[in-house]
């Protein structure tokens, strides 16, 4: 019974131990055995930025053409279907606030009512006055034929009897001359105010034809077939139901062509000398992460640009993506890798694995057992490596964590 009382201490015993250990020890011993291998190849310097991808070329959506010819500046949009319906060529796309133009439409009608009214008076008086001066021609006419009928017959009576009819003659002619004159003045008075009315009808026909005209470009449809993408505003924001249509600017939507698309993103200040046209660029799509595309820059803006709530100055730059794939949609989020250069046949470790104190740069090397503090010298560097270009070969290890006695450790300098 004793002996099993002691198996039981000694058994307790070595787990406890055991316990202690683990707890412990085999901390410190993570620490210490977080070596990593130096590397030797080429290194690829890289920037990587955020950007969202945009279609290279698209197809506008215009709303009506002649807003300003019919005096309307802007216009709001009340109907418009979903972004990123497949539309086809001619098919329903939105509807513009007809309010306004509605408004204009009647105020014509009602003007060329009064106008159609006025020239139909105008005729009528103009037809009867001229009526009533033919009239008076025919009469006149008559009055002259008889005065000279007078004239004829007086040739036997006595000269004051011949010079009284040769004045009544003349008085006629002249009577009816005058007459003439005046109807011919009417005439020309009359076409003139008809004509006048009639210009003033025709210049608020021509209005209300253009404004039925433009009325129709309202119910806005889709040129050709594709996706429907709504239009941003300067900040970004989407202008969908309730956004303005300008007269200068009367974009509705656009229609992109999804089978060459660009990733836009914005570089820092710092960074942006390093961009350059024509570097390759490792893409990755944030919604679908296992997927990897190539790109190349081909656009880098000469003038900056401050990011809204930052003082931070960027630089736009454009990426246009080597592959197609019918999962690719604008507005979708980036990740955009851009190798600025490569070092040939350089040694690299590390970032983490680099120290520093005052103007020393120094690595925990491994040198059997033992460790060593090792100073280097740096060269460039990425995200996650620098490049050592001296210290070090590729046959040795280094610490990414000091250890535990770094303080101690006497610097190996540089031969």
């Amino acid at each position: 019974m004793l002996k099993k009382k002691k198996w039981i201490v000694i058994i307790t015993a070595i787990v406890l131990v055991s316990v202690i250990w683990f707890f412990t020890g085999n901390s410190d011993k993570t620490n210490s055995v977080v070596l990593v291998a130096v590397k030797k190849g080429n290194f690829d310097i890289k920037v990587t930025t955020t950007g969202e991808l945009d279609a290279k070329s698209s197809q506008e959506i215009y709303g009506p053409d002649g807003l300003r010819n019919i005096g309307i500046w802007q216009v709001k949009i009340s109907e418009m279907i979903p972004e990123g319906t497949v539309v086809d060529s001619g098919q329903y796309v939105a509807t513009l606030d007809k309010t306004e133009i509605s408004t204009k439409l009647k105020d014509i009608q009602t003007e060329l009512e009064k106008l159609e009214s006025q020239l139909t008076r105008t005729r009528l008086d103009t037809t009867l006055e001229l009526r009533g001066s033919r009239d008076e021609l025919i009469n006149l006419k008559f009055a002259v034929e008889e005065r000279q009928i007078t004239l004829d017959q007086s040739k036997y009576e006595p000269p004051a009897s011949i010079r009284q009819a040769e004045i009544d003659l003349q008085k006629s002619q002249r009577n009816y001359e005058q007459a003439v004159q005046n109807y011919k003045l009417k005439y020309s008075k009359a076409k003139a105010t008809i004509g006048e009315i009639t210009a003033s009808y025709d210049q608020s026909k021509r209005k209300y034809e253009t404004l039925m005209s433009v009325l129709n470009e309202f119910t806005v449809k889709a040129p050709k077939t594709g996706m429907l993408i709504y239009k941003r505003d300067w900040d970004g924001k989407k202008q969908g139901v309730g956004a303005t249509v300008n007269a200068w600017n009367n974009v509705v939507a656009t229609l992109p062509n999804l089978s060459k698309m660009i990733s836009k993103t914005y570089i820092n200040e710092i960074d942006i000398s390093k961009v350059k046209i024509g570097q390759k660029v490792e893409i990755g799509v944030d919604a679908f992460p296992e997927k990897k595309f190539t790109g190349e820059v081909t656009e880098v803006a000469n003038i900056g640009e401050q990011m809204r709530g930052t003082n931070a100055k960027v630089f736009e730059v454009k990426i246009l993506v080597h592959e197609f794939d019918s999962i690719l949609r604008p507005a979708m989020t980036t990740k955009n890798t851009i190798i600025t250069a490569v070092v040939p046949n350089v040694i690299y470790v590390p970032i983490e694995s680099v120290h520093n104190n005052d103007s020393i740069t120094y690595v925990f090397k491994a040198d059997g057992s033992a460790v060593v503090k090792q100073q280097v010298k740096a060269g460039l560097s990425n995200e996650n490596e620098i490049i050592i270009t001296k210290g070090l070969s590729e046959k040795d290890k280094v610490y990414l964590l000091p250890p535990e006695n770094a303080d101690k450790l006497k610097l190996v300098k540089l031969s």
